[in-house]
């Protein structure tokens, strides 16, 4: 299997995140469900737990978990991914989704960095992109990522 990012540059300068992923070789492809921070208790059809008290750092720390132990579970790996969804909870003080608290390409960096270098946004990124919205599944939830992986042949 062969995955190439091109890279994505704006008047000369890199941006962080891919222009697209040409996947070749690929057996199929994994595409996970939008994965949150919510506790272990959360029960959507009783409408009640999931809660997560937690900061936005941690909010994306633990998605982030979230989706390396599930890629790896269904066969893939970070270094797998092909593309990413950042669904991001207001507030957008300046109107933008990237002014927002809740938006933490530090926090994304630092975990890519450990588990998954070729993925830091001064390196070559999948492709994504940021959307912001004015509620998810629970009060307190900040971030939602959606990831779609190939799986090695």
């Amino acid at each position: 299997m062969e995955l190439v990012t091109r890279k994505k540059f704006k008047s000369g300068r890199l941006m962080p995140w891919g222009k697209g992923t040409v996947v070749t070789g690929a057996k199929g492809f994994v595409y996970l469900c939008g994965n949150t921070a919510t506790a272990a208790d959360y029960d959507p059809a009783g409408k009640q737990g999931g809660r997560f008290a937690g900061d936005a750092a941690a909010q994306w720390l633990e998605v982030l978990g979230n989706i390396k132990a599930d890629l790896e579970e269904l066969g893939a790996a970070l270094e797998n991914l092909v593309k990413l969804t950042f669904f991001v909870r207001g507030p957008f003080p300046d109107g933008g989704v990237l002014s927002s608290p809740n938006f933490r390409l530090d926090v994304l960096d630092a975990f890519f960095a450990e588990h998954c270098p070729k993925h830091c946004s001064y390196n070559n990124p999948p492709p994504s992109e940021v959307i912001g919205v004015a509620a998810l599944a629970q009060a307190d939830i900040v971030i939602e990522i959606v990831a779609i992986a190939a799986l090695p042949d």
